[in-house]
C-alpha cells in the first residue's frame, strides 16, 4: 500500500468524522443533504460485502467496518435523531436519476458477471455521483456551512488522492483498474464544481 492511498483514506474517514461531529455538537442536520448519506451508506454496503469472503488485512477490515458504522450513524442521525432538523424540502433530489443508469451500467460494464462483483461495480459508479444530491441542495440554497464545506473538502481531497494513487500503481505495479478510475476522474470533476460554488455563492 502506497502514501496516497493511505492518505486518501484518512482524508476520506476525516470527512465523515467531521460531518458527525457537525452533527453532534449542533445537533442539526441542516445543510445536510440525507439523500447523500444514504447512497453513500449503499455505497459502502454493496462495496464492502467481500467482508464476509475475503480477508486482506487488519487495516483493510477495520476501514471497511468503520466506514460501514459511520455511513449508518450518519442516516440514523439524519432521519431518525435529528429529523426534526432535516431539511426535506430541499433535499429534493430525485434518486432515481443515479440509480436507475448505474444500476443498469454495473450490469453492463463489469469485470465478471457475479453477483459480489457487479454489486462492487455498482458501488464504484455510485460512489461517483452518490456527492450530487448535497451539491444541488447547495446550490438550491445557496448556502454551505462551514463545516458542510469542510467536509466537502476532504472528500474532494480524498478523490484526488486517489487519483494519485491509481497513478502510482499503474507506474509500480502495471496496475490499472479503468472502472474505477474512469468513475474517480468524473467524481473528481463533480467535486471541481462544488469548489466553484463555494467561491461564487
Amino acid at each position: 500500500m502506497n502514501i496516497f492511498r493511505i492518505l486518501g483514506d484518512l482524508s476520506h474517514l476525516l470527512a465523515i468524522i467531521i460531518l458527525l461531529m457537525k452533527i453532534l455538537k449542533s445537533k442539526s442536520c441542516a445543510g445536510i443533504s440525507g439523500k447523500s448519506q444514504i447512497l453513500f451508506a449503499l455505497v459502502f454496503t454493496t462495496r464492502y460485502l467481500d467482508l464476509f469472503t475475503t480477508f486482506i488485512s487488519v487495516y483493510n477490515t477495520v476501514m471497511k467496518v468503520v466506514f460501514l458504522l459511520c455511513a449508518y450513524v450518519t442516516v440514523y442521525m439524519i432521519y431518525l435523531r435529528f429529523r426534526k432538523t432535516f431539511d426535506s424540502e430541499n433535499d429534493s433530489f430525485r434518486l432515481e436519476f443515479l440509480l436507475v443508469p448505474v444500476t443498469g451500467l454495473s450490469f453492463l460494464e463489469n469485470h465478471s458477471f457475479t453477483p459480489l462483483e457487479i454489486l462492487w461495480t455498482f458501488s464504484i459508479y455510485l460512489e461517483s455521483v452518490a456527492i450530487l444530491p448535497q451539491l444541488f441542495m447547495i446550490s438550491k440554497t445557496g448556502e454551505a456551512e462551514t463545516i458542510t464545506t469542510h467536509y466537502l473538502f476532504f472528500l474532494g481531497l480524498y478523490r484526488a488522492l486517489y487519483i494519485a494513487n491509481w497513478v502510482w500503481r499503474y507506474h509500480t505495479e502495471n496496475f490499472y483498474d479503468q472502472i474505477a478510475v474512469v468513475s474517480g476522474v468524473v467524481q473528481t470533476i463533480f467535486y471541481c464544481d462544488f469548489f466553484y460554488l463555494y467561491v461564487t455563492k
